[in-house]
């Protein structure tokens, strides 16, 4: 699953940096990002880990499995090094083993068990969230810059944080048919749908930094909350220092590795754009219009 998310962020990333800017809450995007083949494959990718991360979440703790996803950007970092010659500097082979150490403390202290039923008000609060993630997105598109980037990409993060919730418990579904009619089924694609388009527009906001650290942050931490509460999420005896530690490490590293792909990866982009002849000797990057 890291690994698949390590790609899936990568290609999306480059992906939406040649697409058009959006300034609506426009579900076009995602049409526009389709006509990408790096876009496609990336979705792959992420397809790939989500079905991974699906699987995962049937026996295993939310605090643990949505920190992994995160630290699916310490592989996009190592990627950008192989692929696109990245330079890797001190401070982010540190991130790199910080992010090891923390997934490494999240392992040792999850204690695995089958969820909760979330009952008829967690499906409530679910369709609740996702009108309100909506509706909010529907007004934060028309924010620009970094305050864009974080706005949106926190509303992705809470949405993909709220398919996770959802995810879990429907994980212990056993029989086909039970797994069609449960309403969370629907809700969680509905989620994934919803910060799939925040992800894009966030990403397009002119900070790539700044969208992946807020989604970050935003799809771990209210997860491994309501997991910890409501969905019988274990931590085994005495280790809850080792998971509160881990977590936060994982968070850290990750937030700490977008700041240093993000401009290696505009550099890319725009060197690409310039050997294309696109854009002007010196002129900076941009999404194509």
């Amino acid at each position: 699953m890291i690994v698949a998310y390590g790609f899936a962020n990568l290609l999306q990333s480059v992906a939406a940096a040649r697409t058009t800017v959006h300034h609506t809450f426009d579900p076009g995007l995602l049409l526009r990002l389709a006509g990408h083949r790096t876009y496609l494959v990336g979705l792959a990718c992420q397809v790939g880990g989500f079905v991974l991360a699906f699987l995962a979440r049937r026996d295993l703790p939310l605090f643990l499995v949505q920190a992994s996803v995160a630290a699916g950007l310490g592989v996009t970092a190592i990627l950008g090094v192989l692929v696109l010659k990245w330079r890797l500097p001190t401070a982010e082979v540190a991130l790199l083993v910080l992010l090891v150490v923390g997934v490494t403390g999240l392992v040792l202290s999850a204690q695995p068990a089958q969820s909760r039923p979330l009952g008829p008000a967690g499906l409530v609060a679910l369709a609740a969230a996702l009108a309100v993630i909506a509706v909010v997105g529907f007004f934060a598109v028309r924010l620009h810059g970094s305050p864009g980037s974080v706005a949106l990409g926190s509303l992705a993060g809470l949405a993909f944080s709220a398919a996770a919730v959802a995810a879990r418990p429907l994980a212990a579904v056993t029989t086909v048919e039970g797994f069609v009619r449960d309403p969370l089924l629907y809700l969680l694609v509905a989620h994934s749908l919803v910060g799939q388009l925040l992800l894009g527009l966030a990403m397009q906001r002119g900070s790539t930094t700044a969208a992946v650290a807020a989604m970050d942050a935003a799809g771990a931490v209210p997860a491994a909350i309501v997991g910890l509460l409501l969905l019988n999420d274990k931590i085994w005896p005495g280790r809850e220092w080792l998971a509160a530690l881990g977590f936060l490490a994982t968070l850290a590293a990750v937030i700490g590795l977008t700041r240093y792909a993000e401009p290696q990866h505009h550099h890319e982009v725009a060197a690409r754009e310039h050997a294309r002849g696109m854009l002007p000797a010196g002129a900076p990057a941009r999404p194509r219009r």
